[in-house]
């Protein structure tokens, strides 16, 4: 079984890599492979909450800090670059004091760039787990502290106009590490690494699946104190858990920033947030490829229901979502098994048999 479920795994990753690789950009007009690229970014996010919600049972309703976190520090050195060496980007001068804090200026390099981009959501998503999972904190408590914390940052970065652009956010971008954005050539050149990494990070969650950790993971979520009685610490499994996610949070609000060209706080609140996980609910949280599939579809169920219909494409997302819940629980990943049982034929209910008399001869002489 094990076999044939990663038989299954690679055959979906490359048909995965032959539509976002050659058909998609062989298909699709620049403007929808953009969009295309957009709804990559929130797979990716997906993937990480498969890990810490599907597998380790952290409903992850904050994730929208750890994207903003990565789309920000994005932003931050593309409008450095922008302005040039020594330069000030342009609504510091118009909402500032027309200096450069001291905290913006280690952007200004291209490594320190990368290096942020992971370690400030994966340093934060540490600390967090550890105060939280130490002290037993999980379930519906674990899940309102992660959207509060994203309430937080959404007002924070609203009340920092002079820093963070406020309501507006960081845009107007006009290159990436050196690629001019405005040729086509070099947006798709962002498509492909975009598409890269979704595959990389489906890759490396499927290893952790099979490995002794994935088992933890999995052991955490179902009985915690089976695991401390085992001589593990479920707070640790826990936190590993979370850190990936969040690590690959802002991974992709970076690739985010790129490709839709702004950053602001109305992408990193509660709303976007718990738009995060219903992708990964309709698709199957505990697979590893429903959450991704779950969150594209929704992605451009989204865009193309907003063009037909602007004032009443949320209600057909919100109808989605409860069918999906009220008769798929196990997501559209589950669809194939639950048609497999309602086909499968019943057995027909066979004479009861007692089984004290059925070797006995005289017993059967007697029913006779």
């Amino acid at each position: 079984m094990r076999y044939l479920t990663g038989y299954r795994v690679w055959l979906g990753l490359a048909i995965g890599a032959v539509l976002l690789f050659l058909v998609a950009p062989a298909v699709l007009s620049d403007f929808r492979l953009n969009l295309l690229g957009k709804y990559l970014c929130f797979a990716i996010i997906a993937v990480g909450i498969g890990l810490a919600w599907g597998r380790g049972g952290m409903l992850t309703l904050g994730q929208g800090v750890f994207f903003g976190l990565g789309g920000y520090v994005m932003a931050m050195h593309m409008k450095l670059d922008d302005a040039g060496p020594s330069g000030v980007p342009d609504f510091m001068r118009l909402y500032g004091s027309g200096t450069v804090p001291a905290w913006w200026e280690p952007f200004r390099s291209d490594i320190i760039t990368l290096i942020g981009i992971v370690a400030i959501p994966g340093i934060l998503a540490l600390v967090l787990g550890l105060a939280t999972f130490k002290r037993k904190v999980r379930g519906a408590y674990f899940a309102i502290l992660s959207q509060a914390l994203a309430a937080a940052f959404a007002i924070l970065l609203i009340g920092n106009q002079a820093t963070t652009g406020g309501t507006n956010g960081l845009n107007g971008f006009r290159s990436f590490f050196g690629f001019d954005l405005t040729d086509p050539a070099n947006k798709r050149m962002v498509y492909f690494i975009t598409a890269g990494v979704l595959l990389a990070m489906v890759l490396i969650v499927r290893q952790l699946y099979v490995s002794r950790y994935g088992e933890l993971l999995v052991a955490c979520r179902d009985s915690e104190e089976r695991v401390r009685f085992l001589g593990y610490d479920p707070a640790n499994v826990k936190t590993v858990a979370y850190v990936i996610a969040a690590v690959m949070a802002g991974i992709a609000g970076a690739l985010f920033t790129v490709i839709v060209g702004i950053i602001s706080p109305a992408d990193v609140g509660i709303v976007p947030s718990i738009s995060m996980l219903i992708g990964v609910a309709i698709g199957g949280r505990t697979t590893l490829l429903g959450p991704v599939l779950g969150t594209i579809a929704i992605a451009w169920m989204e865009t193309s229901l907003s063009e037909s219909f602007p004032s009443f494409w949320i209600y057909f997302q919100g109808a989605v979502f409860m069918l999906v819940v009220a008769f798929l629980p196990g997501g559209l990943a589950s669809l194939g098994s639950v048609l497999g049982r309602l086909r499968r034929p019943s057995r027909p209910a066979g004479p009861p048999v007692d089984p004290a008399g059925a070797d006995r001869p005289d017993m059967v002489k007697g029913s006779a």
